[in-house]
């Protein structure tokens, strides 16, 4: 592991009221003592208390002050990374702060990589991986829940609960290697019924965690949602509104939209990744028809089908092929907007649910999976129910579920899922009758699988790769 000295602005790179340089390491208080004074020309942090802070200067190597600072002083092992750390509060000009970095370097640190910062606080034991990728989500939050969640994670909410996991694993492995190895004092008699009891319980608490995923996808990246519909019956006005400016061109022309155009709103303090596709039909315009694959390929991947239908017109076969796309993906979430609710209207939600019906949807599977709602994208009538049926969907689950730890990262579903498999093979073990050295293995695989999630099982090259999407001075 690198010991050497390190440095970096801990701030934004912009001009602004305060910026801030890091430095952690063995030589980290020596490093700062050599370009700060106090008024009186004193170097003095060598000798000062830890967590205290000092009002002096920044000065050359020809003693000429260079910034007005505050000097935060922090020794090890009580700081972030666990290294003496010293931070700099200067005048947030961005010169400013190369000037005083540039400095720092030259005295004898060196310009950190990318969450290295990070990276010594997990080495150093001060942080488990998951709180480390915590910090890295936290400041990349889009939403209040995205924030809390990663908040959560950051006081050790997912961690507590993986340690427990694996201390009721390991448990059961050391159970039976000591049987194993002494059987005259320790029996397995009745073993593989008690196992299989445990087995349950873990195998309920892992799962719980992989289920939370669903919605930790959509509260770190926000929710997919694509509009879709034929040409001309409103899609690029529904988008406007809801993102509440003119993003899309809007026309009389049919074909308009040629193709996918994607903005992000954030409702009810969730985000959306809104997605206007080119107007669904037959056509001969080669780019035009790039267009429309598209649009059904994102309707395959999205979170939700918001279907706008023109109920000034009749259905026809670009509409019917619409319902049979939503019919493939009848698991998603989806809502049909009878729009242009301000003309004479000629198709009403018995229309839609016949059309489902000749499709093989029944009448409860139309309901369960379908909200309706009649919209004016010219009035902006039906637009708070809108948002009020994306709240219920999307919202309802997670605000009831708030206290519990959510899974967000795919690192950790999937590392999950390997545990959750390697529990199942033990349980299938016990089911065959196998002998119980067998067990130990799986439940090995589970009890790593596990300490991936937390670093305790992790290789190098993926920390590195971990820590490298981190930003400068973190």
């Amino acid at each position: 592991m690198k010991t050497d000295t390190i440095a970096a602005v801990a701030t934004a790179m912009s001009d602004s009221g305060i910026g801030i340089i890091r430095i952690s390491g063995e030589e980290a208080i020596e490093i700062a003592d050599k370009i700060f004074q106090t008024p009186g020309g004193k170097h003095i942090l060598k000798n000062v208390q830890s967590h205290t802070i000092h009002y002096g200067y920044v000065v050359d190597d020809e003693l000429q002050k260079l910034d007005e600072v505050m000097v935060s002083v922090l020794k090890a092992p009580r700081s972030f990374t666990a290294e003496d750390t010293v931070e700099i509060n200067c005048h947030g000009g961005i010169l400013v702060m190369q000037k005083i970095l540039e400095l720092v370097c030259k005295s004898g640190a060196r310009l950190a990589e990318p969450g290295e910062f990070t990276k010594r606080a997990f080495l150093n034991g001060r942080i488990d991986l998951s709180k480390a990728e915590a910090v890295m989500d936290m400041i990349s939050s889009q939403n209040e829940y995205a924030m809390k969640s990663s908040f959560d994670q950051l006081q050790g909410k997912l961690s507590v609960q993986i340690k427990s996991l694996r201390d009721e694993i390991i448990y059961e492995i050391a159970f039976i290697e000591s049987a194993l190895d002494d059987p005259e004092h320790i029996s397995l008699d009745g073993f593989p019924e008690r196992l299989s009891e445990k087995l349950q319980q873990i195998d309920k608490k892992i799962g719980g965690l992989i289920a939370t995923f669903i919605n930790g996808k959509m509260i770190k990246n926000g929710i997919s949602t694509v509009i879709l519909g034929k040409p001309n019956v409103g899609k690029s006005s529904l988008l406007n509104l809801m993102v509440g400016e003119e993003r899309a061109i809007v026309t009389d022309i049919a074909g308009t939209t040629r193709d996918v155009l994607q903005e992000s709103i954030n409702l009810h303090g969730i985000h959306l990744n809104l997605i206007d596709t080119a107007g669904i039909r037959d056509t001969e315009d080669t780019v035009e028809k790039i267009g429309v694959e598209r649009a059904r390929k994102y309707a395959e991947q999205a979170d939700l089908i918001l279907y706008v239908v023109d109920t000034s017109e009749k259905l026809d076969d670009n509409d019917r092929e619409i319902i049979g796309l939503l019919k493939n993906n009848i698991e998603k979430n989806g809502i049909i907007l009878l729009n242009k609710n301000d003309l004479d209207t000629l198709v009403d939600e018995t229309d839609i649910q016949k059309e489902f019906e000749k499709q093989g949807v029944n009448c409860d599977t139309f309901k369960r999976n379908f909200v309706i709602l009649k919209t004016s994208t010219k009035d902006g009538s039906g637009m708070q129910e809108l948002e009020e049926a994306v709240k219920n969907m999307f919202l309802s689950g997670i605000i009831q579920n708030k206290d519990e730890v959510i899974i967000t990262n795919l690192r950790h579903k999937e590392a999950l899922q390997e545990a959750y498999d390697s529990i199942h093979l033990v349980q299938k073990s016990i089911a065959d009758g196998m002998p119980e050295d067998f067990y130990s293995i799986d439940l090995m695989s589970a009890y790593k699988a596990l300490g991936l999630i937390i670093g305790e099982e992790v290789e190098d090259d993926l920390v590195e790769e971990i820590f490298s999407k981190f930003c400068m001075g973190k």
